[in-house]
């Protein structure tokens, strides 16, 4: 069982920056990826990011692609997301999720942190 703890999270202007950062704890630690979602008021969870821990590829949302990178830690099971250029849209609860190993889908979710863009 694997347990996400999300940081990083608060308010700033539009045209800033955050960078967010999730630590996994648990064992076994088996993962296929590590992400970041997010959710606004009234709206559905949407896909930010994600970091495939076999290869290292990235991907990314189409609403934050070009301002936002995903990114781990060498040796630890952290992942971080940088988060430039805000704008009032990226306004949410990010949620830090993982997928394990042999899995299709992210399972497990930290409880979130906000992010809150001013205008």
């Amino acid at each position: 069982q694997v347990s996400l703890v999300e940081s990083g999270g608060g308010l700033v202007q539009a045209g800033g920056s955050l960078r967010l950062s999730c630590e996994a704890f648990g064992r076994p630690f088996r993962a296929a990826a590590m992400g970041w979602f997010r959710q606004a008021p009234g709206k559905d969870r949407e896909f930010v990011a994600a970091f495939r821990w076999s290869g290292g590829g990235a991907s990314y949302g189409d609403s934050v692609q070009g301002r936002f990178r995903i990114s781990r830690h060498k040796v630890s099971n952290m992942v971080y997301l940088q988060m430039n250029n805000l704008t009032v849209e990226d306004t949410a609860i990010y949620y830090c999720g993982f997928q394990a190993l042999g899995s299709s889908e992210f399972g497990s979710f930290g409880r979130g942190t906000q992010v809150t863009v001013s205008s």
